[in-house]
């Protein structure tokens, strides 16, 4: 296990390890990785292959320091172009983090111990290499468990540096020098090398940069045309609908909707035409003067295309603007004639009911003369009426053609028209009926005048009788 530990932090190739598991046999392997340390020039000051195998704490934990400072620790280098000293490599380390968490708010890196307690230096360092995964204006100094615990799972879980020290160990008074630099190196290495593999991956980008974006513009060109087109296939069809609200106010509406359609919908839609057009003429000067090999885009998605497809929006628009005025316009003549409806509704109710009150009563007189003057403004009374069945068939006439257009309260129109007319039958059969009772109460009459005058005749024959005896 130290073999290979030395191997994978060396980079290089340690003889092949003895097989076997004997005290022997480990002892051998140890003895090659001191061997092996040694030929390294690091120092290894009272320790012998048996403390390692007979596991003395003291020394291996040592060994392992040791290990740490010389593959993961010394060959730490900052930049300084002002500055010749040599450092040591924890000072260089010390000096990578001052300049890394220079200007962070509550962090001030003074060594491997206090300055870190907080939490804060740790979320700092993060937030310098990588803003995406840290909010640090968020961070409370009094809060250090939580900074500590949620640098320490962002640095495992999006960076994959290995959680090395818990929260507890590190929020205590002296925490341990040690440990801290240990974890602290793995974020070096990692932002080191993430800093190298920006630079070559900058240098290869400017390769094929060139073409991988003439690549994306392209895509995106097509895509955005694509969008476009079916935008406008379907706002055609949309627009071609005949389907109206099948009242004024739905009518309004839908012009409203038409003309939110034409200042808040559409104006985008123009602009992303005319972006389309800027976009290939960049892509061609692009690729012309790179000397890449001359886009044209494929047949449908020409900018005679979208053109094309536009006439025929803007056809569409402007027959759908006529279609919907004329059907603003008869709704509203629908609305009118349903108000003329009304008014003359009620017009024939009112009359119609005052009507029945008077042909309701039989005020005829109780004589032959007075009940023949009756008979007389009765006629004058049904001329008045059957004239007046002129206007109720107006009114008939007025909810056929509401009907007939399709008017959208109809119900309510052919309930009220019914009600005329059954206004109007009862005035007829009160009319008539009252016709009735005149000419009864005439023919009374009339025999109570033949009655009186055969009473008076007799009378008169009396006294000629008398007068002769």
């Amino acid at each position: 296990m130290l073999m290979r530990l030395l191997e994978i932090l060396s980079g290089d190739r340690l003889p092949r390890p003895t097989k076997g598991k004997m005290r022997i046999h480990c002892l051998e392997n140890v003895d090659k990785a001191l061997q092996f340390l040694r030929e390294q020039r690091v120092h290894l000051e009272n320790l012998g292959s048996h403390d390692v195998v007979d596991g003395n704490p003291r020394l291996t934990l040592g060994l392992i320091w040791t290990i740490i400072l010389r593959f993961q620790i010394q060959d730490i280098t900052i930049e300084e172009v002002d500055n010749q000293e040599t450092k040591s490599a924890k000072d260089a380390l010390l000096l990578w983090c001052q300049m890394k968490t220079a200007g962070y708010p509550n962090v001030n890196v003074r060594n491997f111990t206090t300055s870190w307690r907080d939490g804060l230096a740790f979320n700092a360092l993060i937030h310098k290499h990588r803003p995406d995964l840290i909010q640090y204006d968020k961070l409370s100094r009094s809060n250090a468990i939580y900074n500590l615990n949620h640098a320490f799972t962002v640095a495992e879980q999006r960076l994959g540096i290995m959680k090395l020290l818990d929260a507890e160990d590190i929020f205590v008074e002296y925490p341990d020098e040690k440990s801290i630099i240990t974890y602290v190196v793995t974020y070096y290495h990692y932002f080191s090398k993430m800093k190298q593999e920006t630079v070559q991956g900058r240098r290869i980008g400017n390769v094929v940069g060139q073409a991988m974006q003439s690549e994306k513009m392209i895509h995106e060109y097509e895509t955005l045309t694509s969008n476009l087109l079916k935008w406008i296939k379907q706002t055609i069809a949309a627009l071609s609908d005949r389907k109206f609200a099948n009242s004024l106010f739905g009518v309004q509406q839908q012009l409203l909707a038409f003309n939110s359609y034409r200042t808040v919908e559409k104006p985008p839609k123009f602009v992303e035409k005319g972006n389309l057009e800027i976009l290939l003429f960049t892509i061609q000067s692009r690729m012309r003067t790179t000397n890449q090999r001359m886009y044209f885009p494929p047949e449908g998605k020409t900018i005679s295309d979208i053109n094309r497809a536009w006439e025929s929006l803007e056809k569409a628009e402007h027959e759908r603007e006529l279609a919907l005025r004329d059907e603003l316009i008869r709704q509203e003549k629908l609305e009118q004639l349903a108000a003329r409806f009304d008014r003359k509704a009620g017009l024939r109710e009112t009359w119609l009911s005052e009507n029945q009150r008077l042909v309701s009563q039989d005020n005829f007189g109780f004589d032959l003369p007075s009940v023949e003057a009756a008979a007389k403004k009765h006629e004058a009374i049904e001329t008045d009426i059957y004239a007046y069945e002129e206007r109720v068939q107006a009114i008939v006439a007025v909810a056929q053609e509401l009907e007939t257009e399709n008017y959208h309260d109809i119900a309510r129109i052919q309930a009220r028209r019914d009600n005329v007319l059954r206004l109007w039958n009862y005035l007829l059969e009160l009319l008539r009926a009252r016709r009735t009772r005149l000419e009864d109460s005439i023919t009374l009459q009339q025999t109570f005048q033949e009655m009186i005058y055969i009473l008076d005749t007799m009378e008169e024959l009396k006294v000629s009788i008398f007068s002769i005896n």
